[in-house]
């Protein structure tokens, strides 16, 4: 699908913080984020911003990124700092327990997403094994390689690599069948798919490539609803060139990059894909005042965007089921 239709603001929600990096919604309509300081928020009654209740539901004391909300109300959450977190909510209590800190007897660095399967087993990307998160933009220009996708098992204390060698690992979704996953490559602006079951079990390949922008967190609803991809910013030509360059040229490149100022573009947009890879939504709008879209989730008809840079969170209309 190469037809664009624009991406309609309804109303943004401020919240107490910055950097809602991730958003999801739960079975009541709320949509749960964190923000920089380590809160983790749930906002209710989208439908109406001035009365829109924001409640602090934990604090994990770390960098949130990734969310995932468990079938029993709990929070699974991935801290950039290098965990893999459970909270829970069930009960109210929002108490942090570490589900694991490690992966192939090193530390984790920079734990960006997660699905969590029905049997317990827990999928997560690591996005760079170089490069922390206040330093992103020098994974994309160096172009590490170092993303992985990384396994816990149910019960386990240290995670398994299951596929490594990803061009800035991030957003995870879940097919509707769960024959496999889908995985956001950010800085190889793709889409790959892992098979979790079949003859390819535990191979990947490319499911979406070429993107017109760089995909960030992925967000899937219903099983027979599209996965939603975020993308935090439009192509950029010369970064293309750049990544065919030797590897000391990309090391200088980033540190210049790192040390110069950096403001979100203004074009702003999310795609949807079915589980054949075939785009069926891609929504843009440029000029946005609501800048780098990290992440996208559906609920009650509408489209709410997450983003590291802002303080709150966009509202949009959902384009029709067709």
């Amino acid at each position: 699908m190469d037809r664009r239709t624009p991406l309609v603001p309804l109303r943004y929600i401020t919240l107490p913080g910055h950097g809602p990096e991730d958003v999801v919604a739960d079975p009541r309509g709320r949509v749960l984020t964190g923000i920089a300081d380590g809160r983790i928020l749930r906002i209710g009654s989208l439908e109406d911003p001035p009365a829109a209740r924001v409640e602090r539901i934990a604090e994990i004391g770390g960098r949130p990124l990734g969310l995932e909300l468990l079938p029993d109300g709990d929070l699974l959450v991935c801290c950039a700092d290098g965990a893999l977190l459970r909270v829970a909510l069930a009960d109210g209590s929002g108490r942090v327990s570490v589900l694991t800190e490690s992966a192939a007897g090193e530390r984790l660095r920079f734990c960006s997403n997660l699905v969590a399967l029905p049997d317990g087993t827990v999928y997560f990307t690591v996005s760079s094994q170089v490069h922390p998160l206040h330093d992103w933009l020098g994974d994309l220009v160096e172009h590490t390689g170092t993303g992985r996708l990384l396994r816990l098992a149910p019960g386990a204390r240290e995670a398994e690599v299951a596929l490594e060698g990803l061009q800035f690992a991030n957003g995870l979704a879940r097919s509707a069948d769960d024959s496999f996953l889908v995985v956001a490559e950010t800085g190889a602006r793709r889409l790959t798919r892992y098979w979790l079951t079949g003859p390819r079990e535990g191979q990947a390949e490319p499911f979406v490539e070429h993107l017109p922008g760089f995909p960030d967190n992925l967000w899937r609803g219903a099983p027979d609803g599209p996965i939603w991809v975020a993308l935090a910013g439009p192509r950029v030509p010369p970064l293309d060139l750049l990544h065919r360059a030797a590897p000391a040229v990309r090391r200088r490149a980033a540190r210049l990059a790192l040390n110069a100022p950096f403001r979100p573009s203004g074009t702003t947009g999310v795609l949807a894909v079915d589980d054949d890879g075939r785009i069926v939504h891609c929504l843009t709008r440029r000029r946005s005042g609501f800048r780098m879209v990290t992440s996208v989730c559906e609920t009650g008809g509408r489209l709410v965007l997450g983003s590291l840079w802002e303080r709150g969170i966009a509202v949009c209309e959902a384009p029709e089921v067709k």
